[in-house]
């Protein structure tokens, strides 16, 4: 009896099921398209704006793969920021194996351009770059700066140039407090005689492990810290450091000068370092 039943039921309700519509074979647009069809009322009084929606629908169906390449340059090479790293005025090109000094941006106040292959600083790498502070050349390749290639860095205060090949120094800015120059190939006939002499805020110099026959002249009152071991000096005079004529000038400001390595015997030369309120490190006997 209850089999009779449902087979009546069955049969009572046919005419009104439909069946299911076939799976679509459409893109994937006219999906978007038939799901809009359908529409709920607006929650909250705000209404949904459909072609809106499906221009954005539209734009996520094409290939995202398809990312755009960084523009090079004219010469070929890619944008400084992205060969190195470029932080808030700092340019970071550490270890880039580059050969010459990268186009900076004009805001850039920090470069360091470490341990690449870098051979010559022309008078045109940082003509358009005024307000660089610091410059760090450590470990390159560097023979030759062209003069006036630091003339325009007015802010410039420290310069360091160490372990490179330089034979000879540039004009160097007036505002420097540091300048390292250690690890070259210095000889005192590269150093013009007022190289220093105008340098009055430089407080750190150092200049150890070159060839210099003699200490530099006119050695700047703000002188802190001085380094020279290392050279082939063989003589000081007592205007070395100090000044023979005047037997009460104390050079006051000196915290360290060191000569060790050097063919010279400091003991032999007692006048020279009565300005100083400490003895330079070196051989005396």
């Amino acid at each position: 009896m209850k089999t009779l039943q449902a087979a009546l039921l069955w049969f009572l309700l046919m005419p009104w099921v439909k069946p299911a519509p076939p799976t679509p074979q459409s893109s994937r647009t006219e999906t978007f398209e038939e799901l809009w069809d359908y529409k709920e009322p607006p929650q909250n009084g705000e209404t949904t704006k459909k072609k809106d929606i499906m221009a954005i629908l539209h734009d996520l169906q094409k290939d995202e793969s398809a990312t755009e390449r960084p523009a090079r340059s004219e010469d070929g090479e890619m944008p400084t920021c992205l060969l190195c790293v470029c932080l808030s005025g700092s340019v970071y090109c550490e270890e880039t194996d580059i050969d010459a000094v990268p186009p900076l941006p004009k805001e850039t106040s920090y470069l360091y351009a470490r341990f690449n292959k870098i051979k010559k600083i022309t008078a045109k790498d940082f003509a358009e770059i005024p307000n660089l502070r610091r410059l760090d050349f450590t470990g390159n390749l560097i023979e030759d700066i062209e003069d006036g290639a630091f003339s325009r860095l007015l802010l410039l205060e420290e310069l360091t140039l160490a372990e490179n090949r330089l034979l000879k120094l540039p004009a160097l800015p007036a505002k420097l407090t540091l300048f390292n120059a250690r690890y070259n190939k210095l000889k005192s006939k590269g150093i013009k005689a007022n190289t220093f002499k105008k340098l009055h805020n430089l407080s750190f110099l150092y200049l150890d492990h070159n060839e210099l026959e003699s200490v530099p002249p006119y050695l700047p009152e703000s002188l802190r810290v001085l380094h020279l071991q290392f050279n082939n000096i063989a003589d000081v005079t007592d205007d070395t450091f100090c000044k023979s004529n005047d037997t009460r000038y104390i050079r006051s400001r000196v915290d360290e000068i060191r000569m060790e390595g050097n063919p010279i015997l400091l003991g032999k030369h007692p006048n020279s370092f009565i300005c100083l309120t400490r003895l330079p490190t070196g051989t005396y006997y």
